[in-house]
């Protein structure tokens, strides 16, 4: 897909200064969220050797739904053959990950034995006004997925936290489609279904609340930033993930990204990220890798855990 196509005023060199993306990848006419979700489920599935007749749960988190009805995650079981797996969606926008993870943490504790589907899935280029070169040339289209069960003690999920902030709820929306603003022919012509965003107060919510919100996390687990072995955030925007890097006292931790290649694929871009970072063999057994996610509501969400 040729960005200066879509979007004429965005000069490439000029969005990978600003943001460190260099490409990003949209899904095929005929593909949906369920599509993108469903091969990430079967590729999650196969590393983890289940079978999908043995999920019993199916959690998927994603903003851009196939449709507002049924949940998504119903489609992407009849796609892999998961039958006996009762299914969810969760919507906390690009922090959708690291919340479907908490719901995943949750089903096992309270049903030893259960294994959950936990999968991102975000079509962000059917909401996107590429007149808007302020956030068309940020997003692209992606899916990740893990298979989660119990592990032994003091492996896995070390500590998770969840926060809101539905005061800035008007810093990333999509203003029609819902129950306030239906569709209509004049909100289709108006463009309120497209995704909007205000790119400064986003960069100023990160600075101010994300630093602290790992910090208590990590306190709360009795870890200290230097202890951290890799960093998996959200791929918002590579100049504000240096920033928050620094902020939060990671430098003695890998940081991935993946934005280069991909943009930011909204709540898939941390599944994304740390299947990267596996598969690049950086991850070794015993590391302590933090997950943090952060985006629309707002909302954020961290996880600490111990790879195994």
């Amino acid at each position: 897909m040729d960005l200066n196509a879509l979007v004429p005023d965005a000069d490439p060199e000029w969005v990978a200064r600003k943001t460190l993306i260099e490409a990003r990848r949209f899904a095929a006419p005929h593909q949906a969220t369920s599509d993108l979700a469903a091969q990430a489920a079967k590729a999650a599935l196969k590393k983890a050797g289940v079978a999908a007749a043995e999920i019993d749960f199916i959690v998927v988190s994603t903003s851009t739904g196939d449709s507002p009805q049924p949940p998504t995650s119903n489609l992407v079981q009849n796609l892999i053959g998961a039958d006996r797996a009762a299914c969810m969606d969760v919507n906390a926008v690009c922090s959708g990950f690291v919340f479907a993870l908490s719901v995943a943490n949750g089903l096992v504790a309270t049903n030893p034995g259960a294994l959950v589907l936990v999968i991102a899935s975000d079509i962000y280029s059917r909401i996107l006004d590429f007149s808007d070169r302020r956030t068309a040339v940020l997003f692209g289209d992606g899916a990740g997925a893990a298979v989660v069960g119990a592990v032994p003690e003091g492996d896995g999920i070390l500590a998770l936290d969840l926060a809101s902030q539905g005061e800035s709820s008007d810093l990333i929306y999509v203003k029609a489609g819902g129950s306030r603003l239906p569709a209509t022919a004049d909100t289709v012509a108006d463009g309120d279904h497209y995704f909007r965003m205000n790119g400064r107060g986003v960069r100023d919510f990160v600075a101010a609340e994300v630093p602290p919100a790992l910090e208590a996390l990590l306190t709360r687990a009795e870890v200290k930033a230097s202890d951290v072995d890799h960093f998996v955030p959200h791929q918002a925007n590579g100049i504000m993930l240096q920033d928050l890097v620094a902020a939060a006292g990671f430098e003695n931790a890998q940081t991935h990204l993946t934005l280069q290649q991909y943009g930011n694929v909204g709540s898939a871009s941390v599944p994304v990220t740390l299947d990267a970072a596996n598969a690049s063999g950086a991850l070794k057994r015993g590391d302590l890798v933090l997950l943090a996610g952060f985006g629309g509501g707002m909302s954020m969400g961290t996880a600490l855990l111990r790879w195994s």
